[in-house]
């Protein structure tokens, strides 16, 4: 049975753009605002929440092969991930009113204190770490997102897909 197979490439601004953004926070970039102490960057990733925000950690173990078969997307809610020790591997889809177009992912490798915000509608799952050691990451949702905005869908055989290096 074929299996298909996504590459993990590097992220850069212009291939990312249809999925959402991302900013640096360790090497930031840009005009600051200055004092003594300090170097400020204001507003370099912006969202939009009417409710009550979620700093929510996740820890992923780093699978044996990365075969994904199982997709989510929030209809109306951004996500925003920022992986804390390491490095993680990110894939993403275009919003196809409910119908995951697997075919047209994308796998992207997020350096570590790099935050990424993911689209409303946009195909995702849990971040997946780029080394041997589980990932921690921090992922930003409205509060209660999981139980009010999330619509997970198990991939078909034909749908599933294994990320590679």
């Amino acid at each position: 049975l074929f299996m298909r197979q996504i590459p993990v490439q590097p992220l850069t601004a212009e291939d990312f753009a249809p999925f959402g953004q991302f900013y640096s926070m360790t090497s930031p970039q840009g005009y600051a605002l200055c004092g003594p102490l300090h170097q400020f960057y204001p507003d370099r990733v912006s969202a939009a929440y009417t409710s009550g925000v979620g700093f929510s950690p996740i820890t992923v173990r780093s699978p044996e092969r990365m075969i994904v078969d199982a997709v989510e997307y929030h209809t109306t809610t951004c996500e925003i991930i920022l992986p804390l020790n390491q490095d993680m591997i990110l894939h993403v889809a275009p919003a196809s009113a409910g119908t995951p177009v697997t075919h047209l992912t994308k796998a992207f490798l997020v350096p570590k204190n790099t935050l990424v915000k993911i689209n409303p509608a946009i195909w995702h799952l849990a971040p997946l770490p780029a080394g041997e050691e589980p990932l921690h990451a921090m992922i930003v949702l409205p509060e209660c997102t999981y139980m009010n905005d999330c619509t997970v869908v198990s991939l078909d055989e034909d749908q599933v897909f294994e990320i590679v290096r």
